[in-house]
């Protein structure tokens, strides 16, 4: 017979831990189970409930919520419209609702405001406004602006009914051939620190409440040092190296994110090679997660893993392996139970309660350890206001304020704010409305506005070339997404930039997800530009002279890839006679 529920815990008047704890007493193992999982979900683009999506093999929403009993989930996909997000928010809500206990959902997303698109570490914009990447953000060098950003990235999330930003990520950009670089805030500590805990408070505001968005920094203790610069999705990248001896160094953004108030903290994959800790992954590492995080740093929040420790999956038809480094050769059962000893409070990515039931009902793991972690989960959403009028959201309120006309120009601001000017040769910039200009990479109706648009450099005054950072071509598609290996432009695309640059003076615009080399170019071109993120209205912008550049580099660009494999991978700036140094910036005169 089951028990009759005292739903006092519904009680708003009542404080937040006596709530938890009338919650906590009634919930089954299974409830409890639910709660430690935490995996992508989709939704149908008109806004109902989702049967699931063979893409990435998930299952549909009503399976997760009502037969699993999961109710924490990373929403997928950026193309519905903000009223289609929250009405799905609310269906998904209605349906906890109608659980035993009724817990709320909560919804967490990757990045969605710049112009990323990796299925694996950030989205689209869809609807939303859109900014540069974090590394653009840092390119302003502005405080104020990246906390505005955080401000209106909350309003846009809780519009929609979305609680749990998967990010900032705070890694220091040490490695120049890393592929993650783009989501981070460049190379510099002291930068890193100080925009770090300006983002957490626009997200999250000086404390966690009703109207906050939790933020989960990433990823401690810190993702940069990567062996050759290889990212720890894959198994070529799971080495952490500190041949430099600098893993404090890494800390001191986590520090920062701490006195912010972040809510979560994420784990990186990698794991640690040559330190005192145990080489496995920092998601399984006891020494990282218990004695740095917990009992060193004092912090009490959400520990969730990075997606995908303990099952191996199957992508598009492609495998895609359990990133449990260090530990591929225990059960997906004993990788769970060392990842719950080392202290984490949630799996991303995962969604198989049932092992984690089985293994408490076998003794392996006691019950008492999972209500350890069910507090700090159903803390936060008590804290959020989930269980209270923060539940549903207002389809009509998302429709005005998603992408409105003030956040929209709020983001193409920073957008030309973040744009690096590295060279200038005979003053080039600003260009003269109305020129004749030849164009790659803009299109061609735009470049129509600021000037004359001809089909050959020798038909122009001036060429624009829009160009990204060159990377290696990997295997299988998912590597491709994360771009890694030499940071040399290819000869047959140099030749071609040097074609057009010996016909007309040019600009190159460089779209900067790792610090390019320049070398063969940067005395040929007439004028180089960086960004990180911006339309081809807001560069535009900045070289017809509407607005003046005001970015400036995140991290140091080397001059050859001899340097780049010199540098150690934990110590910032380490490479020798740099091409730009970090910081450079022209501006007009």
């Amino acid at each position: 017979m089951t028990e009759p529920v005292d739903s006092s815990y519904t009680d708003a008047a009542l404080p937040i831990d006596e709530r938890v704890e009338i919650l906590l007493g009634q919930l089954t193992l299974e409830e409890k189970a639910g709660l430690f999982f935490q995996t992508m979900i989709t939704m149908n683009p008109e806004g109902s409930l989702s049967d699931g999506d063979e893409t990435f093999g998930l299952p549909g929403n009503v399976e997760y919520v009502t037969h699993r009993l999961m109710n924490h989930f990373n929403i997928l996909g950026s193309g519905p419209t903000p009223e289609a997000i929250a009405g799905w928010h609310n269906k998904l809500q209605e349906l906890a609702a109608s659980t035993r206990l009724g817990i709320p959902v909560t919804i967490s997303t990757d990045p969605r405001h710049s112009y990323s698109d990796n299925p694996l570490a950030a989205l689209t914009t869809g609807a939303f406004s859109v900014w540069p990447d974090t590394l653009g953000l840092a390119a302003t060098r502005d405080e104020a602006l990246v906390e505005r950003f955080g401000d209106i990235a909350r309003q846009e999330y809780t519009a929609v009914g979305i609680r749990v930003a998967l990010h900032p990520q705070i890694d220091l950009a040490t490695e120049p051939r890393w592929s993650r670089q783009l989501q981070t805030f460049g190379e510099d500590v002291e930068l890193t620190c100080a925009l770090g805990a300006a983002y957490i408070r626009g997200f999250q505001g000086t404390t966690l409440g009703h109207d906050s968005v939790a933020t989960m920094t990433k990823h401690f203790p810190g993702g940069g040092p990567q062996l050759d610069g290889e990212d720890p999705h894959f198994a070529h990248g799971r080495e952490q190296v500190y041949p430099g001896g600098r893993f404090e160094l890494h800390l001191k953004p986590f520090e920062a994110a701490f006195g912010a108030g972040t809510s979560q903290i994420m784990p990186y994959y990698g794991m640690p090679v040559g330190t005192d800790l145990e080489e496995v992954g920092f998601g399984f590492n006891k020494g990282v997660i218990t004695t740095m995080l917990r009992e060193r740093f004092g912090f009490d929040g959400i520990v969730c893993t990075d997606w995908g420790l303990i099952n191996d999956s199957e992508i598009m038809g492609a495998p895609f392996p359990a990133r449990a480094w260090g530990v591929e050769h225990l059960t997906p059962r004993e990788r769970m139970i060392k990842a719950l000893d080392a202290g984490v409070d949630q799996f991303g990515g995962e969604a198989c309660p049932e092992l984690l039931i089985d293994i408490v009902r076998s003794g392996e793991l006691p019950e008492s350890r999972l209500d350890v972690s069910a507090r700090r989960l159903l803390r936060e959403k008590f804290v959020l206001g989930l269980f209270d009028e923060q539940r549903y959201v207002d389809v009509e309120r998302a429709k005005q304020i998603v992408g409105n006309a003030d956040f929209v120009a709020a983001g193409e601001a920073a957008q030309r704010a973040s744009i690096t000017l590295l060279t200038n040769t005979d003053a080039l910039l600003p260009l003269s409305r109305g020129s004749k200009v030849y164009v790659e990479g803009i299109d061609s109706e735009v470049a129509g506005r600021y000037g004359t648009v001809v089909a050959t450099p020798a038909e122009a005054d001036v060429a624009i070339v829009r160009i990204a950072a060159p990377y290696e071509q990997r295997p299988t598609m998912f590597e491709n997404f994360f771009h890694s290996g030499s940071l040399d432009f290819s000869a047959g695309q140099v030749a071609h930039l040097l074609e057009v640059a010996t016909v007309v003076p040019t600009v190159l615009d460089v779209f900067m997800d790792r610090p390019a080399i320049l070398t063969p170019l940067v005395d040929r071109v007439g004028a180089i530009t960086a960004n990180w993120g911006a339309g081809p209205s807001a560069l535009l912008d900045v070289l017809f002279g509407e607005s003046s550049p005001q970015g400036a580099l995140p991290f140091d660009l080397p001059s050859s890839m001899a340097a780049v494999e010199a540098n150690l991978p934990d110590v910032p700036f380490d490479t020798v006679d740099p091409l730009f140094r970090f910081g450079h910036g022209l501006r007009y005169s």
